[in-house]
C-alpha cells in the first residue's frame, strides 16, 4: 500500500490493516512522518515531531503483535498531541516562550493512557499561547495555517491538532477545550472534535488555563474514529480531584448505531441569526432538514441567559488564568531572564514574565487580576458566577424538552490570518456558540456539514448533550455524518485542495 493511501485512511481502517498484519505499525508511522516532512513546512501544525519516539513506539506494537500479546483496538495508529499536555522528556511549551525547552519529568494521564493503548504519538501540535486564542496566531512560535486555504486560520486554540488532521498528517489528535478550542478548529477545518463532559477525561498533566473550564478531548476525521479515541482517554483518575467516578458511556456503540428516529433535537434560538455568515446558516438549515428526514423530532428551544455567556466567560477565564499562571515565575523551571547575580528575585520574575508572556496572555492576566481584586470581586467575578448558574439552569430547562441541542459551531468560516489580531472583541466572538457549554460542564461535538457558498470553506454543526450523556453526541453525529456521506459520495475532508 502506498504512503499516500496510508495517510488517507481513517483510524478504524488503519486499525483493521494493522490487525490483519497487512501493514506494520512502523510502516504506518513512517508514512505519516513522511507526510509531515512533506507538508508541514507550509501548515506548521507541529511544534515538535518526535520521530524517534514514534518509531520506537510503533516497533513495540509490532513486537507485541508478533508475540500475540493483547493489544488495544487503536494500537499502532498515529496521533498528534496538543502541546498543553505533558509528555515525559518531550518539549512541552504551551505555545509560550516562558516554557521554551521544558521537558516534563512525567506524562499527563491522557498521554499515559494513549501510550498504554499502543497509540503512536507523532509529536506535539501548535496552539495559541496557554490556549488563549481562537486562531492559533497567538503562538509564540508562529501561526498554523488552514490546509483548506493557507491564508486562513485553522481555529484556536487547538489549531495545530485540527490542521494536522485536515492535512492528513495524523488520523487522530488530542485537543483541549476551555471555551471552544476543540470544536471551533474542527468546524473551520472540516474535522470532528468533541469536548467531553467536564471531569470525564483527566486533567492531570494538562497545563491549566481555567481549571473550572478546561477539558481534554478527542479529535479525528470521522465520528467513529473520534469515539474510539474518546473511549481510550476517558474514565476516572484519582490523580485529578475533579475527575468523575461515573462509568464512561459506550460512545463507540452509539457511533455505530445510526438510528436517530424519535430523538428530540432542540434548535437553540439564541445561537444563530444576526452575526452568523449566510453560508453558515444555509448549511446549518440543510443539516437540520437532513436530521428531520432521518426521523428526529426538531423543536426550537430558548436559552435567554446565553446572551450574557461571553461576558461572564471573559471574567471567569481571566480570573482563573491569573491565578494558574502565577506559577510561571522564571525561578523554578522554564525561561529565566536577567539572573545576573545582581538583581532581586522580584526583578528576575518581572523581566522573565515580560519577555516570556505574549500580549494576549498579559491582557487576560491583567483582566483577571483586576476582576479578583479587593472591591471588585463581587461586582465582576461574583456576578459572572451568577450568570454561569443562570446558563446552567437554561440548559436544564432545554434538556427537559430535547435529548440534544444543536447550533452552528462557529458564526463564520475560517477568516484570514491577521484579520482580527488587532480586535480582541471580534476574535472573542468566534466562540459565542461554544462558550455556554464550558460554563455548564456539558458535552459537545462539532462535525462538518458542508462548504459555505461564499468561500468554499468548511462549516461545522455543534451537538450538545447533558453531562455524562456523551453517547448522544455520537449517535446523532454519526447518523448525520452517514447521511451527508451518502449525499457527497465520500467524506467532506477529501475535498481539501491537494498540496
Amino acid at each position: 500500500m502506498s504512503t499516500l493511501d496510508l495517510t488517507r485512511c481513517t483510524a478504524v481502517q488503519l486499525a483493521e490493516l494493522l490487525g490483519t498484519r497487512t501493514v506494520s505499525a512502523r510502516e504506518v508511522a513512517q508514512a505519516h512522518l513522511d507526510r509531515i516532512a512533506a507538508v508541514d513546512g507550509d501548515i506548521h501544525a507541529f511544534l515538535h515531531v518526535d520521530a524517534a519516539g514514534a518509531l520506537a513506539a510503533a516497533d513495540a506494537v509490532d513486537a507485541d503483535r508478533a508475540a500475540d500479546r493483547p493489544l488495544g483496538p487503536l494500537a499502532g495508529v498515529p496521533l498528534a498531541l496538543k502541546d498543553v499536555l505533558t509528555m515525559r522528556d518531550v518539549p512541552t511549551t504551551c505555545g509560550s516562550r516562558i516554557l521554551e525547552g521544558w521537558r516534563p519529568p512525567y506524562d499527563a494521564t491522557v498521554t499515559r493512557r494513549l501510550r498504554e493503548a499502543g497509540i503512536v504519538i507523532l509529536g506535539k501540535t501548535n496552539m495559541d499561547e496557554f490556549a488563549m486564542g481562537s486562531s492559533t496566531e497567538h503562538s509564540a512560535y508562529g501561526p498554523t495555517r488552514n490546509p483548506w486555504a493557507l491564508d486562513r486560520i485553522p481555529g484556536g486554540s487547538g489549531g495545530g491538532s485540527a490542521a494536522a488532521l485536515a492535512a492528513f498528517e495524523a488520523p487522530l489528535a488530542i485537543g483541549t477545550d476551555t471555551g471552544g478550542s476543540i470544536r471551533q478548529p474542527a468546524a473551520v477545518t472540516g474535522t470532528v472534535g468533541v469536548k467531553p463532559t467536564y471531569g470525564a477525561v483527566s486533567r492531570y498533566g494538562l497545563v491549566a488555563l481555567a481549571s473550572s473550564l478546561d477539558q481534554a478531548g478527542p479529535c479525528a476525521r470521522t465520528v467513529l474514529d473520534t469515539a474510539m479515541l474518546h473511549q481510550v482517554i476517558a474514565g476516572h483518575d484519582p490523580m485529578d480531584s475533579t475527575s468523575l467516578t461515573d462509568p464512561v458511556p459506550d460512545v463507540v456503540a452509539a457511533a455505530k448505531s445510526g438510528d436517530i428516529s424519535g430523538v428530540r433535537i432542540g434548535l437553540v434560538r439564541e445561537l444563530g441569526g444576526e452575526g452568523y455568515q449566510a453560508g453558515v446558516q444555509e448549511r446549518f438549515a440543510e443539516a437540520v432538514a437532513v436530521l428531520e428526514r432521518l426521523g428526529a423530532d426538531v423543536v426550537e428551544v430558548s436559552c435567554p441567559s446565553f446572551e450574557h455567556a461571553l461576558a461572564a466567560y471573559y471574567l471567569i477565564l481571566p480570573s482563573e488564568a491569573s491565578s494558574n499562571l502565577a506559577k510561571f515565575d522564571g525561578i523554578r523551571y522554564g525561561l529565566r531572564v536577567g539572573d545576573d547575580g545582581r538583581r532581586s528575585v522580584e526583578e528576575v520574575m518581572s523581566l522573565t514574565r515580560e519577555a516570556g508572556f505574549g500580549a494576549e496572555v498579559k491582557r487576560r492576566i491583567m483582566l483577571g487580576t483586576y476582576a479578583l481584586s479587593s472591591g471588585y470581586y463581587d461586582a465582576y467575578y461574583g456576578s459572572a458566577q451568577k450568570v454561569r448558574t443562570l446558563i446552567q439552569r437554561d440548559f436544564t430547562a432545554a434538556f427537559a424538552q430535547a435529548d440534544v441541542l444543536i447550533s452552528p459551531t462557529a458564526p463564520t468560516t475560517a477568516f484570514r490570518l491577521g484579520e482580527k489580531l488587532d480586535d480582541p472583541l471580534a476574535m472573542y466572538l468566534n466562540d459565542v456558540a461554544t462558550i455556554p457549554v464550558n460554563l455548564a460542564g456539558n458535552a459537545a461535538m462539532s462535525l462538518p456539514i458542508g462548504l459555505a457558498a461564499e468561500d468554499g470553506l468548511p462549516v461545522g454543526l455543534q451537538v450538545i448533550a447533558p453531562a455524562m450523556a456523551d453517547d448522544r453526541l455520537y449517535r446523532v453525529g454519526a447518523a448525520l455524518e452517514q447521511a451527508l456521506y451518502d449525499r457527497w459520495g465520500g467524506l467532506l475532508i477529501e475535498e481539501v485542495p491537494a498540496r
